[in-house]
């Protein structure tokens, strides 16, 4: 009797197990899955997505995995249980060598000639830029103007200090809670704008654009002390004026909220608010400041693209991933999508259109006269800037370590980097 009943409870699970093996056989034949890490896109990308399946016939689900969740984890997790998508994100060194052997050339493809910044290995394109994006530190122009700052003066820490106490100063007249918004909380995912945006402005702030000479000392383990102490300087005065909810606890949508709201002057984010800040419906007019933090005088900001689609070598869709690729970067509806429903800086050459984001005419303006800065923050190992930083800065930010104690801590973090 109990080997009759294990016998058919066996034959249930065999069943039940060949039934999603076809569910998901036949979820696959119906079209690609492309998993996205920005939320700010996601509803104009499925809108695309919607786009392209009905001129096409060819459906494209869109999984965004962002906004303070774990992308690496998430595609990890999709690897274990069989469902990698067809079309993933990059974003840089180490998420090339985590993912190298899922990755499919794509140098044959039509707009490979036609970017400057298409992922490379060895001479071969691999990586599809998603955009060319930018970053510094954002300001309201109209609350400065009414506190009789000249934004064009912010090129050096002591005029971002003056600034700030004035500003400061200045709260009751001007309405607002802080001078900056800038969120650091780790619990709420935040430790990408702190361990990998923020740490950047220390590894490529005022150098040469592609100069490695910072990144290539803090990979072999060391910190150069004089520039790390004035980096940290300028980290503690952006928290010290920081509206602190939104420093301790706030998300990515209070942050952009506590700005767009006009209830702080400076916002530490990029270019891809633009689509939330639409969303809120600011008429204020918006520029970019340099994250300053040496005495001496700049006027650039950090421009590289974020990520790059790749398209997963073992997948059983690659032909439908390259089409769906290249639609976004050759058609008129591709290029629409890229500038009009994204907000992006196209990184396509064919692309005429120009964004209307205020932030992202800002970083194209920079990029236009040169002022610009390299991203490095990506050739960290993969998951040290969010998980191994993030939590240091928090500590700063919250008073649990002072600045010596945070360059203590981060000392020994960065010491640690040739092991792993």
């Amino acid at each position: 009797m109990m080997k009759g009943v294990f016998s058919l409870r066996k034959l249930f699970c065999i069943l039940l197990a060949l039934a999603l093996v076809l569910t998901s056989t036949a979820a696959l034949a119906e079209g690609i899955v492309l998993s996205s890490n920005k939320v700010e896109i996601d509803g104009a990308l499925k809108e695309y997505a919607t786009a392209y399946e009905a001129q096409t016939g060819k459906k494209v689900t869109i999984d965004t995995v962002g906004g303070g969740a774990d992308y690496g984890g998430t595609l990890k997790a999709a690897l274990q249980s069989g469902a990698m998508p067809d079309i993933f994100v990059i974003e840089g060194p180490s998420g090339y060598e985590l993912w190298k052997d899922y990755i499919t050339d794509l140098s044959d493809q039509p707009w490979a000639s036609d970017t400057d910044v298409a992922y490379q290995v060895d001479g071969k394109v691999v990586g599809f830029p998603v955009a060319i994006e930018g970053y510094g530190l954002a300001y309201n122009a109209d609350l400065l103007a009414k506190a009789g700052i000249d934004p064009a003066s912010l090129t050096n820490i002591n005029a971002i200090k003056d600034a700030f106490a004035k500003l400061d100063s200045q709260k009751a007249e001007l309405g607002i809670d802080a001078v900056v918004s800038l969120a650091a909380s780790v619990t709420n995912g935040m430790t990408w704008v702190t361990g990998l945006h923020n740490f950047n402005v220390y590894l490529t702030g005022y150098l040469p654009y592609g100069d490695t000479s910072v990144i290539d000392q803090v990979l072999a383990g060391q910190l150069d002390a004089a520039r790390f102490q004035a980096y940290a300087e300028y980290v503690k005065l952006l928290f010290d004026y920081s509206d602190q909810a939104v420093l301790l606890t706030g998300n990515y949508d209070s942050q952009v909220h506590a700005f767009a709201t006009g209830k702080t002057v400076f916002f530490h984010q990029g270019n891809w608010t633009d689509p939330n800040l639409a969303a809120e419906n600011v008429s204020f007019n918006i520029g970019y400041a340099p994250h300053a933090f040496l005495p001496e005088d700049t006027q650039s900001i950090f421009v590289s693209p974020p990520s790059w689609y790749v398209v997963n070598s073992q997948g059983a869709n690659i032909d439908e991933a390259k089409a769906f690729l290249t639609a976004m970067a050759t058609t008129e509806e591709g290029h629409k999508y890229i500038v009009e429903g994204a907000g992006m800086v196209p990184a396509f050459k064919a692309v005429k259109q120009q964004p209307t984001g205020p932030l992202s005419k800002a970083v194209m303006e920079h990029a236009a006269s040169g002022d610009i800065y390299s991203w490095q923050q990506y050739k960290l190992p993969d998951g040290f800037g969010m998980n191994t930083l993030g939590p240091i800065y928090e500590l700063l930010a919250n008073g649990t370590v002072d600045i010596a104690g945070f360059t203590a801590l981060f000392t020994d973090a960065i010491a640690t980097i040739p092991t792993l």
